[in-house]
């Protein structure tokens, strides 16, 4: 992800490309964003393949994306960015509360999980956490989440797991970080749980991810959630 300088201030700015299909929606985000000054609103699209289109061309830093529009759905709009341009951070904002959407946005790539009566304050905070790597899923959506995964372990008698192998090549410091991931705890905060560096802490993600061939510390989440870990004794 590449951040463009702001020329007139200190600001790195954050480019946000917006796809909704509900015009006032669209019109009325576009305003709030605009109002922070690292923010660039580059564009707003009514469709999934408008907005697809834009994304090509623009390469945003952040798009905020609805689940249900005409034509093609957020999440085929998102797994077609994801495999396009892994480095733009998707943020499903939609009206959805349902556990097995959020489970499956998580699943196809997206960096974070909103519903849209969230405000003002706590959004343009989630795009900035977002950006610096943080997982965002929003706070009422967290017990659906794991509701959903112990349904779907329930349903099948047993967690879809990878292979022991894998699995078990984590460290016992890779596991204490990929747990304290899936509690939604950013860099800083595994750095102070763990008394160590949160640049060692970057480095331990990265290991996790490469070990589990997973593409985001989202997806670091919900395998943690989905799945277990080994036991780190």
């Amino acid at each position: 992800m590449t951040l463009a300088l702001d020329a007139t201030t200190t600001h790195m700015t954050i480019r946000i490309l917006i796809i909704d299909d509900h015009t006032l929606f669209r019109s009325g985000l576009r305003l709030l964003l605009k109002r922070q000054a690292d923010f660039d609103v580059v564009a707003d699209a009514a469709d999934g393949i408008e907005g697809l289109k834009r994304a090509r061309e623009l390469k945003p830093d952040v798009v905020l994306l609805d689940l249900n529009m005409p034509g093609l759905s957020g999440l085929e709009v998102l797994q077609i960015l994801f495999q396009d341009q892994p480095e733009s951070a998707v943020i499903i904002l939609t009206v959805s509360e349902e556990g097995e959407e959020l489970a499956e946005a998580l699943r196809r790539g997206a960096r974070g999980y909103l519903v849209k009566n969230i405000d003002a304050e706590a959004l343009v905070s989630s795009i900035r956490r977002v950006v610096a790597g943080e997982p965002i899923i929003d706070p009422g959506m967290t017990a659906k989440l794991v509701a959903h995964f112990r349904n779907e372990t329930s349903a099948s008698h047993a967690p879809v797991r990878a292979q022991s192998s894998t699995r078990s090549s984590l460290t016992a410091r890779e596991i204490q970080v990929a747990r304290l991931l899936a509690k939604g705890a950013s860099n800083k905060v595994v750095a102070r749980e763990l008394d160590v560096a949160e640049s060692t802490v970057k480095i331990h993600v990265q290991n996790v991810l490469k070990k589990l061939n997973l593409n985001s510390r989202v997806q670091i989440a919900v395998y943690v959630i989905e799945n277990g870990l080994p036991d780190d004794a």
